[in-house]
């Protein structure tokens, strides 16, 4: 009971946008499909949501076939709900009847009922007879959710939900949005490239990249264990610096790495690191890597960390004593430092 893609492949104008794409989302947890722009994100829900015809592959739902090449159901007889990231409702109509749109086939009062449960349910009961020009953006959206949810499709797809909300708001509304999706009980497929709003809203994430699924699993199985560099690159800030694995340990310009597990054979590596994965302490002599910046980040201090040309940033807890000019040797913590063979 999920919707499922299986081996999609994709082109516009013969460039290639999707490449044996295989993954399912299941009923009852949120997951988003997390990867940096032009990855073909949007595309497989526009394929999913029969707004474009698959060309490779297939795209089942409970079982039921929606898409083959050549064939598909058109989208108003799909039980799938999609939510743009521009809203998209009816300016001539209040939020209790935009909501209500998608339920003509219903009596007037049972229509008004599901519409009011559903404004509810993300908040906005009080607003029912408002109109669009006189919501918020964060408003107008919760207003797109209710209305996809109304009519209970049996797989609901978001678009970049929060792409066009002030920072401000945006993770209220990832909770509330996370918590009607929850609720919802069906399939809730989020397409997102922040990898933040993805760990917030995501029960289980797939990571696109370059037109294809590289690495799926919970939020805490990708962030401990990323399936390579761009992955790892993903979350909590991390950064790409080069080093040479040898006997065991791995050399950076900025330290070496003695307790990283997986150490791939002798040779050149990328190693990923979390800046909050790093202490410095002083170097001994000179020749290290040199403080070139402090910023103060409240909780937190950012140094920047320059070694004949490259940089690394070490977020260091609370007031710190590294100044600019000080020279440093990098300590890396395991669990936020990754190694991978560098590709040629």
């Amino acid at each position: 009971m999920s919707l499922v893609f299986e081996h999609i492949g994709h082109r516009y104008a013969g460039r290639e946008v999707l490449r044996d794409v295989t993954f399912a989302a299941a009923p009852g947890e949120v997951t988003c499909l997390l990867g940096p722009s032009g990855a073909g994100k949007t595309t497989l829900l526009r394929l999913a949501a029969g707004l474009e015809p698959v060309q490779a592959g297939a795209i089942r739902l409970d079982g039921e076939t929606l898409s083959l090449p050549g064939r598909g159901a058109p989208p108003e007889q799909r039980s799938v709900g999609l939510v743009f990231q521009d809203h998209v409702l009816f300016p001539h109509l209040t939020a209790r009847e935009n909501v209500a749109f998608g339920l003509r086939a219903l009596p007037a009062g049972e229509r008004r009922r599901i519409a009011d449960a559903n404004l509810e349910a993300v908040g906005l009961a009080a607003l029912a007879e408002r109109y669009p020009h006189t919501l918020s953006g964060g408003e107008q959206q919760r207003v797109a959710l209710a209305r996809a949810l109304a009519p209970r499709p049996r797989a609901l797809l978001l678009d970049e939900p929060f792409a066009n909300i002030d920072v401000t708001l945006r993770r209220a509304l990832r909770e509330d949005t996370r918590r009607a999706l929850r609720d919802f009980g069906s399939v809730a497929l989020v397409v997102t490239h922040d990898p933040d709003e993805a760990l917030e809203l995501a029960d289980r994430l797939a990571i696109v990249h370059g037109g294809t699924i590289v690495q799926t699993g919970s939020p805490g199985e990708i962030w401990r264990q990323p399936a390579g560099a761009h992955v790892a690159e993903l979350f909590g800030q991390a950064q790409r610096v080069s080093g040479r694995a040898e006997a065991g340990q791995v050399a950076t310009r900025f330290g070496v790495l003695r307790e990283v597990g997986g150490v791939p054979p002798d040779g050149d590596v990328d190693v990923v690191v979390r800046p909050a994965g790093i202490a410095l302490r002083p170097a001994q002599g000179v020749g290290h890597a040199a403080v070139r910046d402090v910023r103060f980040l409240g909780d937190r201090c950012l140094v920047l960390v320059e070694a004949d040309g490259e940089l690394l940033r070490a977020s260091l807890p609370g007031a710190t004593n590294v100044a600019v000019g000080d020279r440093v040797v990098a300590q890396f913590h395991a669990a936020d430092t990754f190694v991978y063979p560098r590709k040629r």
